[in-house]
């Protein structure tokens, strides 16, 4: 099917312009710049931007991923997508190595069938002084036998570990990783600088969730952060959500991040829901006000963030241009991926995955391959 988008103003990644895309076949074949030379359907001279790209997500809409329910991960990432996340990954919380491999299984026929961009693994390598909403007696020791297993669970379709650099193990762990093609991350951790270059050395490549459960930043102890921010090999993520971090150290970490930011939701189920009551796997989680945290006051717990609030929140928060959004919501993230070739950005060749935001940069349509959702 062939089809004009006119009246526009496309967002790419230096600048933006008032223009047309034109679409065949679920790609962009054709961008243009003042009139376009045919009847299109009009997109009221709003913003078009690429389709966003959440490498971390749990779920939302009332439903996880971590559930293990096929029916439940399609309404989860259907809630996404109605707001404006074309290409997710599906996260998993700490759980018993069966649970997690039945979870994989089921994601992977989901991945196969091009709705979701792969399966992470975020626990259980990681550490009990960092585990934030996981249950700590279902954490393990790095096993690269574990490591392949899950990675066979998923087949084909795992995409990252989250693992914590300190654990007996763990770099043999992330170097298994690298050697399969899967995303080392490191995450959920005390690590110190040291044992974190280390892990970066041996192939990790993202840094999960900066700042969050992870060794603090000291001026003589500087840990994890600062090992990731330094380095270019990092894409570190961050939750742009009000709640696990102030706007300033955002701003911190987009002024440092030598090899690129990425916001990412880490939402789970009560992302759009009402205030109440929710599971995280097998943790029980409280949501009040927008903010989630394990019952009775405990740790922050994911989130209820979506992917335009987060662009919203970049844009009107942190100082951020729209090109320089789309790059911390969209090319940064489908880089880290190695998904940059299809999606990302705005581009002749590339998935028709846009988004159309109005002027308060609320969302007004959703394209994903060419079709709008």
């Amino acid at each position: 099917m062939s089809q004009t988008l006119v009246n526009a103003r496309i967002v790419t990644g230096h600048a933006v312009t008032d223009g047309w895309l034109s679409i065949e076949e679920g790609r962009i074949t054709h961008i243009g710049h003042g009139t376009a030379p045919r009847d299109g359907e009009s997109l009221g001279h709003r913003y078009v931007v690429p389709g966003f790209v959440d490498m971390h997500v749990h779920g939302g809409g009332g439903a996880g991923y971590p559930s293990g329910s096929e029916e439940q991960a399609r309404r989860a990432f259907a809630f996404h997508l109605s707001r404006g996340t074309t290409t997710a990954v599906a996260s998993l919380v700490t759980a018993p190595l069966e649970t997690l491999r039945s979870a994989a299984g089921m994601l992977a026929g989901l991945c196969g069938e091009g709705l979701l961009a792969g399966v992470h693994f975020e626990g259980p390598y990681i550490s009990a002084a960092k585990c934030g909403a996981h249950r700590p007696a279902l954490l393990r020791t790095p096993s690269v036998s574990e490591f392949t297993d899950l990675i066979e669970a998923a087949k084909g379709h795992a995409r990252m570990f989250t693992v914590a650099p300190e654990l007996p193990g763990a770099l043999a762990a992330i170097a298994a990783c690298a050697e399969s093609g899967v995303i080392a991350a490191i995450g959920h951790t005390d690590a110190t600088y040291d044992e974190s270059r280390a892990a970066i050395d041996a192939g990790a490549t993202v840094a999960t969730h900066l700042f969050n459960a992870m060794r603090p930043l000291g001026h003589r102890d500087p840990g994890p952060i600062a090992a990731a921010l330094a380095d270019e090999r990092v894409t570190v993520e961050l939750i742009n959500d009000g709640f696990h971090l102030h706007p300033e150290i955002i701003n911190l970490a987009l002024r440092a991040a030598k090899g690129g930011v990425a916001f990412i939701t880490d939402a789970m189920d009560a992302a759009g829901m009402p205030d109440g009551d929710f599971d995280l796997g097998p943790m029980k989680v409280e949501v009040r006000n927008g903010e989630a945290r394990l019952e009775g006051g405990g740790s922050i717990a994911g989130s209820t963030l979506t992917m335009d609030r987060a662009f919203r929140r970049g844009v009107q928060l942190n100082g951020l241009t729209l090109s320089e959004a789309t790059a911390v919501t969209s090319l940064n993230p489908a880089k880290a991926l190695g998904l940059d070739h299809e999606v990302g950005s705005i581009a002749v060749g590339k998935r028709a995955d846009l988004v159309v935001l109005d002027d308060k940069l609320e969302v007004h349509k959703v394209m994903r391959q060419g079709e709008w959702v």
